[in-house]
């Protein structure tokens, strides 16, 4: 009976203890919200963009938990609102209709005694279910560990830690770089990808199997670099894209090479073949970069209406954010549609955008050297002759940033240029439509390519406005459309 009645009590005060903490939680949710709301009347304006989802103050990195629940899409971020660079991680919290028109919802996930580093979500009825890493501080060298936590939701709003996390407390090797869990659902099981890295520093991502997220299987390692893609692989995506399967990460520690991989850390993709018996993913077509623009990591993707979707943070890694003073930093990209062409994969705005659209602005020829001016929020089709060359400033109409997009026929690249040497670029061959589509915002440029076969995001931050400046030595075919905001201000 003392045995019992011992374990009683026991059970009673671990009861009050987790209920004492679910309070806590709780009162730091409230506490957390009044404090955006009052921070946001802090926030400088300037470079706010009108139609990219940003965090409503404070710091914004790697798109989290993408997908689509009860018709709506959700896109959960990296986010730290107590200040304007990067801190302990929480999971900030958007949703959308369309992936145009974007609601900032309350703060889905707090740390604890875990960060709230990167992850995904997935929907059983009802509910959906987060899956994120859990980064801990520890005593002994490396001085952190990370492992796999869930968090449930019955209204997509609210969400709760599972009891029992770490649901996935460590890799297979040991490694304390173990995060950014990508799961999905196939049948009755799920499964979900890790990014980690071998004894030797190689990237690699691994794969796991589960019935109720709660009890994994190891079942293979799916991709592992040859010693020439990195020390790390993050943020891994796997999916079926147009009869093909595709490893996209974002690895770590790339050489640069010419043209490619000169930013910091790079975002690209492995096309192959998967069997799902076998769970072996056998490589067909070596890693590409999936964007060549100055400001894309950490892509992850969802499928909705048969269709596969991705986004971006909008930045890079040990880059200035010159936002960072207005009490904010950082941004997602557009979201974009994904196909598969000639073993490559070809990028395109959503449909949706066109509904932004709010009069013309431009129609017509735009000779050499003449200018046309705009507001923040702007998409423009440039129509030219690809045999001569094309040079076109963009900058303020106050001064601050400027960028120029060139062609060099000779070359047969496109070049993203945002001065002092800071360049992008990529040959061209156009599969069919040779116009280039270009999305201004309040500080960003995005510039799609034909068909979507080459795609640039960079952040630039104009004042005042937009301007175009035609430096080409011919006339350019321009229709240009406002764009009305779609995100809170």
């Amino acid at each position: 009976m003392a045995l019992l009645r011992n374990c009683s009590i026991f059970l009673c005060l671990l009861a009050l203890t987790y209920s004492a903490s679910v309070d806590n939680y709780e009162n730091s949710k409230v506490q957390l919200e009044e404090y955006i709301q009052n921070k946001k009347k802090d926030i400088n304006p300037r470079f706010r963009p009108l139609y990219h989802v940003v965090p409503p103050v404070g710091w914004m990195n790697d798109p989290n938990g993408f997908s689509y629940h009860n018709g709506e899409f959700h896109l959960f971020y990296q986010f730290y609102p107590y200040d304007s660079v990067w801190g302990p991680m929480h999971w900030g919290h958007s949703s959308s209709p369309d992936l145009v028109n974007w609601k900032t919802l309350p703060t889905a996930l707090l740390p604890e005694k875990e960060q709230c580093f990167s992850g995904s979500a997935v929907s059983d009825g009802d509910t959906m279910i987060l899956m994120y890493t859990g980064h801990a501080s520890i005593d002994v060298e490396p001085y952190y560990n990370e492992s796999q936590y869930l968090a449930y939701s019955d209204d997509g709003i609210n969400f709760h830690k599972y009891e029992g996390n770490p649901v996935l407390p460590r890799s297979p090797n040991g490694s304390p770089d173990f995060r950014d869990p990508k799961v999905w659902k196939r049948g009755d099981d799920y499964y979900v990808i890790i990014g980690s890295k071998t004894s030797d520093n190689r990237g690699r991502v691994l794969l796991y199997k589960s019935r109720d997220m709660k009890n994994w299987e190891f079942l293979n390692v799916l991709g592992e670099s040859n010693g020439d893609l990195g020390y790390m692989w993050e943020c891994p995506d796997f999916f079926e894209l147009d009869g093909k399967f595709v490893i996209l990460m974002s690895p770590q520690g790339m050489a640069p090479q010419g043209d490619r991989y000169k930013n910091t850390f790079q975002n690209g993709y492995i096309i192959g073949s998967f069997n799902y018996d076998t769970n072996e993913f056998v490589p067909e077509v070596p890693f590409q970069e999936i964007d060549y623009g100055h400001d894309f990591y950490a892509a992850t993707t969802t499928e909705a209406n048969g269709k596969r979707y991705v986004v971006a943070w909008y930045s890079m890694w040990e880059m200035a954010h010159p936002e960072d003073v207005d009490g904010w930093a950082g941004a997602m990209t557009m979201p974009r549609e994904m196909s598969i062409v000639n073993n490559r994969i070809y990028m395109k705005p959503v449909e949706a955008m066109v509904n932004l659209r709010d009069g013309v602005a431009v129609d017509g020829d735009v000779g050499s050297y003449e200018v046309r001016e705009f507001g923040k929020a702007v998409e423009i089709f440039i129509d030219s002759d690809l045999n001569q060359k094309i040079d076109v400033l963009f900058d303020g109409r106050d001064g601050g940033g400027k960028v120029w997009l060139r062609w060099n026929p000779e070359f047969r690249k496109v070049v993203v240029d945002r001065g002092a040497n800071d360049v992008r670029e990529v040959l061209w061959e156009p599969v069919a439509s040779k116009t280039w589509r270009v999305f201004l915002d309040s500080s960003s440029i995005e510039l799609f390519c034909g068909e979507g076969e080459a795609v640039f995001s960079s952040r630039v931050y104009p004042l005042g406005g937009w301007r175009m400046v035609n430096e080409s030595p011919q006339a350019l075919r321009v229709k240009a459309y406002n764009l009305r905001r779609s995100v809170p201000e």
